[in-house]
């Protein structure tokens, strides 16, 4: 068969994906683009809106209307919390976010035998088991995403995914280091580490080990490569992680920490489970223990009942952390969680207004950090040529971009940075030798 994907959302959806291809590929199947022909148009779909939800509808009808012989799949999040939703939908598999071994079969299936619509929809709050799936980047990636959590259990007002996830599940910590070594073995350069909620990994083990032993065996296992965190909770941040993570030499000094919110009041009506203060606390201490360690963030604007103060009191607070860079995104309303029925619902023009003025900050903080760079020398991961330029990361995932007439990708080069664009770092190559 030939196979095609299209992925939305997050990356762990992506993680799942490249796992789904390498899946088809072993048992003898071709992968093609998406957009082109294809005997099965697999779509991995997102939910944590309703804008998400629609995007995925949309896809599955361009598929179809495609190819009306083709087998169209609809599998990930969105089918796994709103099953009724997706019963009208021209498909011929409906699947969820669990047993991927098994959606191949029914894949396979579909396409050899051409009965009726396949639904295979679990329960994923009974779920209690990590599904082992293989590591990997997507095709021509330069890094590879290594899964080693599932689920979440925080239940935030805004948000569905614990219901299409379910509770925690961990990857096994020398399951994870074998992977890691393995992936080394393939030629990626860095792993990033992903799931869920990757701070909650361990918790089902029950054996004592924390996301810190986690990572510590994986940059052991794969001491040659750059090793990356996914989000975390402001809760991992203690001292004992700091003081421990910054003796890994092959940890890249770029936390991505959790915050949606600036302002006390609003962090409690989403339920999450730190204040302004606790938040500070680990940003302190990523700063005392890692020289200009990149922190980032997400923040969410216009929740329900955020006044303009509360507004005014986040814009202060994300001033007084001095990320490096910023998500920004207006709050969006997502049926079936408890903020989409809280009063107060903030209009969508303040939403977009208070958006514009978050991204202004953010825009300023980031380049007053990238900055600090110019006249230093920094190792680039390149991955990508786009007009005429190579692209790459600095181990605190700063872009830089530099003219070269040599294939950059996939390599490692010492450049020198010397200027600043918009949101990202000019460099020259320093060292042309083998990477």
């Amino acid at each position: 068969m030939r196979v095609a994907f299209y992925t939305l959302g997050c990356k762990v959806n992506q993680y799942e994906t490249q796992a789904l291809e390498q899946l088809f590929a072993g048992r003898g199947h071709t992968l093609v683009p998406f957009e082109g022909e294809a005997d099965v148009y697999i779509i991995n779909s997102c939910t944590v809106t309703a804008v998400s939800d629609k995007k995925s509808r949309q896809v599955v009808r361009q598929a179809r209307k495609r190819a009306r012989s083709a087998v169209v799949a609809l599998c990930g999040c969105y089918p796994q919390t709103h099953p009724g939703d997706v019963a009208g939908l021209p498909v011929d598999i409906v699947a969820g976010t669990g047993d991927r071994v098994k959606f191949v079969e029914l894949v396979e299936q579909a396409w050899a035998e051409r009965r009726e619509k396949i639904t295979a929809l679990d329960d994923a709050m009974k779920r209690r088991v990590f599904e082992p799936l293989p590591a990997g980047g997507l095709e021509g990636r330069t890094r590879a995403m290594l899964k080693v959590e599932d689920g979440c259990v925080n239940f935030c007002t805004y948000c569905i995914i614990p219901y299409a996830r379910g509770p925690v599940r961990s990857l096994p910590l020398h399951d994870a280091a074998a992977q890691a070594a393995k992936l080394a073995e393939e030629g990626y350069r860095e792993l990033v580490l992903t799931g869920i909620e990757i701070s909650s990994w361990g918790r089902d083990l029950k054996d004592g080990t924390s996301l810190i032993d986690l990572v510590e065996a994986v940059c052991a296992a794969a001491p040659e490569c750059r090793v990356r965190l996914g989000s975390l909770e402001p809760r991992t941040v203690t001292e004992e992680f700091c003081r421990r993570a910054a003796k890994l030499d092959n940890l890249c000094p770029h936390f991505h920490l959790s915050m949606q919110s600036g302002c006390d009041a609003t962090l409690r009506r989403m339920n999450r489970k730190y204040d302004t203060a606790r938040f500070f606390e680990s940003v302190c201490l990523l700063r005392e223990h890692f020289q200009s360690p990149a922190i980032t963030t997400d923040m969410i604007v216009g929740f329900p009942g955020e006044t303009e103060a509360e507004f005014v009191q986040s814009l202060d607070f994300i001033r007084r952390c001095a990320f490096a860079a910023m998500h920004i995104f207006p709050y969006s309303k997502r049926p079936g969680t408890p903020a989409a029925a809280m009063p107060d619902q903030v209009l969508n023009a303040v939403k977009e207004e208070r958006a514009r003025l978050a991204a202004e900050i953010a825009a300023g903080m980031e380049n007053d950090y990238l900055s600090q760079f110019p006249g230093q020398r920094e190792e680039i991961l390149f991955e990508e040529e786009r007009e005429g330029l190579w692209r790459g990361h600095t181990t605190r995932y700063c872009e830089v971009r530099v003219s070269s007439g040599e294939d950059l990708h996939n390599r490692l080069r010492q450049v020198s940075v010397t200027g600043v664009g918009d949101g990202f770092l000019e460099g020259e190559i320093l060292n042309l030798g083998n990477g």
